[in-house]
């Protein structure tokens, strides 16, 4: 019979301390610390509308579609690959976008390369005199 009373015994104490007045009180204290509706509304989290509740869902779908219309006439309108490349805006190239900017920077050094290969190699003045393409006194390395 001991042992009947003890399987009869509960333990009905909670798992848990619970903290009453600390209960109590966060609803207030969540309350107190929300954000006002305007910044709600600031964030995109509150719909900022006038109309009533059971038309929100239409208007906002047409706000949506009329924004898609927009986006698609813009596509439409913009203008041609060709067009972009012979107006300088887009790069005449063939390469990836990675790597369109390493394949400028080589075309700029090599154009840099080249041209200093041609200054040094170019005629100086007496030979230019010779040929007939500059008079006895004049001197393109003297500054005017």
């Amino acid at each position: 019979m001991a042992s009947e009373t003890t399987k009869d015994i509960v333990d009905e104490t909670p798992i848990s301390p619970v903290r009453s007045n600390e209960r109590r009180n966060s609803l207030e204290k969540h309350l107190q610390h929300r954000p006002e509706a305007k910044d709600l509304k600031n964030r995109h989290i509150l719909l900022d509308t006038t109309t009533a509740p059971a038309l929100q869902a239409k208007a906002l779908e047409l706000e949506r579609q009329r924004a898609t219309d927009n986006l698609k006439k813009g596509l439409n309108q913009r203008p041609a690959r060709d067009d972009l490349i012979q107006r300088n805006i887009l790069p005449d190239s063939t390469a990836a976008p990675a790597l369109q900017g390493h394949q400028r920077e080589l075309d700029l050094h090599m154009r840099a390369d080249n041209l200093e290969k041609g200054l040094k190699s170019r005629p100086d003045p007496e030979e230019l005199v010779k040929q007939g393409i500059l008079q006895g006194g004049e001197n393109p390395l003297k500054e005017t």
